[in-house]
């Protein structure tokens, strides 16, 4: 694609990247193919390619955003589908993510809809917060019906139980049983010990059971996924440089083999810390070190196995494939294959390469194309014949549980397989159904 940018606007290192982005693009289209809201309108504006028009074109003439940029861009999921199919090697999460900050910065959007972004950017990254809110939301579930717009599908998407906080999800150490093979740094993250603290707990013991030492570094927080993908670039950077901070600190003490993280929408951002901060002489050297160690959890019991697995009767398992994990981190065979291993028959769900619609706050933010989205994901699993969906990312787990399946997170199905409790979330029926052959 030819671009018409300045020099002056070339020196800025964002605008640099932007115009390198865009010149990779072949117009080819073979993206839309993938696109989930593509899928779903058919507009060209709503596909990859359009959108990369529109934000060429606000870019290269130094435009505040217009309302029709802001709407094809805010319908965008970023879940990266387009990055799998691109054969050019577009680099679109980049260019989306510095269009969303663009947006940020020079658009004036509707004070109530300013309001409830600024609200969740807010909320979400802190625990005790959304905590309290989802106290909150759970008395107003009955009258969710009667709620305007998004609130309605806020308050009716708080779940039926609030779980306890977990005593996993503080600052510690967790020392290996057995020998000492690993040490490794676990990221709590934020919305995840909230919703569903048990998928920590099963982490912390299966690696434990590994005989590797895991760590709850204190000061690390939320990755800054959620307002790095709002444009709020200022928050989402401090949660990274305190999450930078905490973890160097024990790379420097005692020394790390990894990062771990169950969350893979948190991973694909931490994993991009080294580009988030690569002009800063304070911070890069750090931040590029923080994501060269930081791995997915099946990334990493792919390398040290689960140990050994007890003789089970196999249970069909429906592996949704999160957009974050194969397309963010392209990772697409692990947790399938630590599956199959652990004795569970392990099944695809067509359409996997589509997003279910949850994408951090996209769910919120756009209810009708997110649900019209969960629903299609919801029935191309069913057409799998499963007892249980697994899943590694929590905002997929949310967002599918709406369905008639059980669904857990990869690390609870190996965690039950390797000795730990079944997962909260299955039937009793499933579970003595599993009982050792």
């Amino acid at each position: 694609m030819q671009t018409h940018f300045t020099l002056a606007q070339l020196a800025d290192p964002d605008i640099a990247e932007a115009n390198k982005i865009l010149r990779n693009c072949v117009h080819c289209g073979f993206c839309t193919a993938t696109c989930p809201t593509y899928v779903l309108r058919g507009d060209e504006l709503d596909s990859p390619r359009g959108r990369i028009y529109l934000i060429k074109e606000m870019l290269e003439g130094s435009k505040a955003a217009s309302a029709r940029v802001v709407r094809h861009v805010d319908r965008c999921l970023s879940c990266l589908s387009c990055m799998t199919t691109c054969p050019s090697g577009v680099h679109y999460m980049h260019l989306i993510d510095h269009a969303r900050h663009h947006i940020e910065e020079t658009y004036a959007r509707p004070k109530a809809e300013q309001f409830l972004r600024n609200l969740l950017a807010w909320m979400l990254p802190r625990p005790k917060l959304f905590r309290l809110a989802l106290i909150g939301a759970w008395f107003t579930r009955p009258f969710a019906a009667l709620a305007p717009g998004r609130l309605k599908g806020m308050m009716s998407m708080a779940p039926a139980r609030i779980p306890s906080p977990s005593p996993v999800d503080r600052p510690q150490i967790f020392s290996a049983f057995g020998k000492k093979q690993g040490r490794v740094a676990l990221m709590n993250g934020c919305a995840q010990q909230v919703l569903s603290p048990t998928i920590n707990e099963a982490t912390v013991r299966l690696l434990t059971r590994r005989g590797i030492e895991v760590v709850v570094a204190r000061g690390a927080g939320c990755c800054g996924a959620l307002t790095h993908h709002m444009g709020k670039v200022t928050d989402s950077h401090a949660s990274a440089r305190a999450n930078i901070a905490a973890w160097t600190r024990e790379i420097d003490g005692d020394g790390l083999d990894a990062i771990i993280i169950n969350a893979s929408g948190c991973g694909t951002t931490v994993k991009d810390y080294g580009f988030m901060f690569r002009d800063d002489p304070a911070m890069g050297e750090a931040a590029a070190q923080v994501s060269a160690l930081t791995r997915d959890v099946s990334e990493y019991l792919l390398d040290i196995g689960v140990g050994p697995i007890p003789v089970r009767r196999p249970i069909a398992v429906a592996y949704h494939a999160a957009c974050s994990l194969q397309h963010g981190q392209k990772i697409t065979e692990a947790p399938k294959r630590l599956l199959s291993d652990a004795g569970y028959d392990v099944r695809a769900v067509p359409e996997a390469h589509l997003c279910c619609g949850s994408a951090g706050t996209y769910n919120l933010l756009q209810p009708e194309l997110a649900t019209q989205l969960r629903d299609r994901k919801l029935a191309n699993i069913a057409k799998t014949g499963a007892a249980v969906v697994s899943a590694g990312n929590i905002g997929c787990i949310q967002q599918i549980a709406a369905g008639a399946l059980p669904v857990v997170h990869t690390v609870e199905l190996l965690d039950w397989a390797t000795g730990g409790p079944p997962p909260e979330a299955l039937h009793d029926e499933i579970v003595v159904a599993s009982n050792v052959a």
